[in-house]
């Protein structure tokens, strides 16, 4: 998985933060998270090259929609707690 974020913007610290978010509820199913700097405003999300999350059509990413977007991808069996409970999970 890879953020790509932009280092003009200084977005690096919120792409840190949802790698940690990332990692700490994955661990071992995401492998690892690297985090790309870029420029022009990028801040996108990617799983096995495919873009999952892109700031310039939905936003920052909500991280509980992230995190039921990676599980749903890597593990859609894995139960996400109370952030399952936050909102209504698609299929």
């Amino acid at each position: 998985m890879e953020i790509e974020y932009c280092t003009q913007c200084r977005w690096m610290l919120r792409a840190a933060w949802t790698a940690q978010e990332l990692l700490t509820t994955f661990g071992l199913r995401l492998g690892e998270v690297a985090l790309v700097p870029g420029t022009g405003g990028v801040f996108e999300v990617r799983l096995e090259g495919a873009t999952i999350w892109s700031r310039s059509e939905s936003g920052f990413p909500d991280i509980p929609e992230l995190k039921r977007l990676v599980r749903d991808r890597i593990a859609p069996d894995l139960s996400l707690g109370h952030t399952d409970r936050s909102a209504p999970r698609t299929a």
